[in-house]
């Protein structure tokens, strides 16, 4: 394995216009759940980051096809954005030897870094300033923009319910314990409809920003600050209210304020009247329902399985009970 990814680090390199003699160390990044990742370092000190893509015989869920494609758009428009992420180097799309090669983020993972009361409050609002210039890019059309599940169409409503029913066909097609009948979370979804017609302007929106996803600086001296947004292979066109969900994975966002100050202050749009209340519902549901559903096709393990269910179903009822209850 170690000859393998040395020799594939060397072609990547050379495919990029670099020297493969360049390449002095491949260390394989875990923390990935689809992708193989892996880092290299040059012999100037610097440090790209490459990920290949699973076989296509490897199962997972419809959406997840072609993701390097979605995260390339999400580089290009953090950007755009001047919001910090990696930089695209190259990208092989050929059935060949799929991969995308991108500079290296500054920091660790938030949930590494610990940061302290105060310094969460500072990175917090700053995290949330970020969120808001990343919401001012705009796509051609709403959907996943790898074409997983279709071409990208000109309406929210349209898209999502392409997305949520995609999940739930593979819920069903992977037997997934859902804490409800896939067709009653379907129903319920359905009803949700019309809410999602008030969003018509198709957002960058990059759907895993979790703790894992947030790097934390701390190079500079005396200073802390967000290093690096990173694993954008998630990203869509559509409601900036769905970035919402793993931001506050698991739990309510509305009750960081600091977030919200620093999103507000940057011109993001954070109110949470009735219709926007449905919404969140309806993709912290859709969140939901990917996390139950991709511990199936990737084997996890009963004990992993378990754990799954027992913290994100009842947050998956939850969701849909709100979405009854607005409806």
């Amino acid at each position: 394995m170690v000859g393998d990814s040395w020799e594939r680090g060397r072609r990547v390199l050379a495919e990029a216009g670099l020297p493969p003699d360049a390449l002095a160390r491949v260390r394989s990044l875990g923390g990935g759940t689809y992708n193989t990742v892996e880092e290299f370092l040059l012999t100037d000190g610097s440090r790209l980051v490459l990920k290949v893509p699973p076989a296509p015989s490897t199962p997972g869920l419809r959406y997840e096809r072609r993701l390097l494609v979605a995260e390339a758009e999400f580089c290009a428009g953090a950007a755009e954005a001047g919001v910090p992420a990696p930089h695209i180097v190259s990208v092989g799309d050929d059935a060949g030897a799929p991969h995308l090669l991108m500079t290296a983020c500054p920091g660790e993972s938030w949930t590494g870094a610990a940061p302290s009361g105060t310094e969460r409050a500072a990175l917090r609002g700053e995290l949330g300033r970020q969120v808001a210039l990343l919401h001012r890019v705009t796509g051609p059309g709403f959907g996943y923009p790898s074409g997983a599940l279709g071409p990208l169409v000109p309406d929210w409503r349209t898209a999502f319910t392409a997305m949520a029913g995609a999940v739930l066909a593979d819920a069903r097609d992977h037997g997934a314990r859902l804490p409800r009948p896939v067709d009653e979370v379907a129903a319920v979804i359905r009803t949700a409809g019309p809410a999602l017609d008030e969003v018509t302007v198709p957002a960058l929106v990059h759907f895993d920003l979790w703790p894992g996803n947030i790097l934390v600086d701390r190079s500079a001296a005396g200073e802390v600050r967000i290093g690096g947004l990173i694993d954008g292979e998630r990203m869509f066109w559509g409601d900036p209210l769905a970035d919402f969900v793993s931001l506050a994975l698991l739990g309510d966002i509305r009750e960081d304020e600091a977030f919200l100050d620093g999103y507000r202050k940057a011109g993001g749009r954070a109110a949470f009247d009735p219709a926007a209340r449905v919404r969140l519902a309806l993709y912290r549901a859709y969140l939901y329902l990917i996390m139950i559903t991709e511990t199936v096709p990737r084997a996890v393990g009963e004990e992993r399985g378990r754990r799954v269910r027992e913290t994100v179903a009842p947050e998956l009822t939850a969701a849909l009970a709100e979405i009854e209850d607005l409806c």
